[in-house]
């Protein structure tokens, strides 16, 4: 009974911060794959920041390079994800996902797996 539940969302101005967090309930294997997507009114879903739960590597896309990242902590069964400089590109709804499988070379495109429900995120200029 795997359940993944997003908070933090909210609207900003440009330029603002805003800290996402994923808590996990149930169990996930280390070896599966977590991240952050999002998706804008009218776009496709894409993933923004993936790594593997139990560590090591993290992938982000590159429009949010240098200014997103993740984070975990094992002890509260949470991932994080740190905005910052947010731009009104990055409006959206934000969902956690986890997976074994995913369709690239990184988890930036996670199939299958476990979803939570999404937190809005709103940047205005």
């Amino acid at each position: 009974q795997v359940q993944l539940v997003e908070s933090g969302g909210g609207s900003v101005q440009a330029g603002g911060s805003l800290r996402l967090s994923c808590t996990i309930s149930g169990a996930l294997r280390d070896y599966y794959h977590i991240g952050w997507f999002r998706q804008a009114p009218g776009k496709q879903r894409e993933g923004v920041s993936c790594m593997r739960l139990s560590g090591g590597n993290v992938y982000y896309t590159d429009s949010v390079k240098g200014r997103f990242t993740i984070s975990k902590d094992t002890s509260k069964n949470t991932v994080y994800l740190q905005m910052n400089g947010l731009q009104p590109e990055d409006t959206g709804i934000y969902t956690c996902g986890a997976s074994r499988h995913s369709s690239g070379d990184n988890c930036l495109q996670l199939m299958g797996g476990y979803w939570g429900r999404g937190t809005q995120v709103t940047v205005s200029s």
